[in-house]
């Protein structure tokens, strides 16, 4: 299975979560599970893209602007954020973009 998300036609909104982590990671990778979780059942979701070296990158894909504001605001993501903010992470970027073209290869 590809892990490159199945997006659909454009236009559709992408959030870009680029991270460094701290040195303290313990509960990360469960919180990390969870949120994967129920970002998939959330209205609006597309799907996710997600990559961690030194940096971590999470491209998550939505329908609209609102539907990311209300995956922001659901109360475990917040949860998870505060504990982001507080623990895991050394420094983050978040960026919203909205997508007008896409083009792919499946070689």
């Amino acid at each position: 299975m590809s892990q490159i998300a199945n997006t659909p036609k454009p236009p559709y909104y992408c959030v870009v979560f680029s991270s460094e982590m701290s040195a303290s990671v313990e509960g990360y990778a469960a919180m990390a599970q969870t949120m994967v979780e129920l970002a998939e059942r959330q209205d609006g979701f597309l799907g996710m893209e997600s990559a961690r070296e030194q940096l971590g990158i999470t491209v998550s894909y939505w329908r609209s602007l609102a539907d990311i504001k209300a995956w922001k605001l659901n109360a475990d993501h917040l949860e998870a954020q505060r504990l982001g903010r507080e623990k895991w992470y050394a420094s983050f970027t978040l960026r919203i973009a909205k997508v007008e073209r896409e083009y792919s290869f499946n070689g």
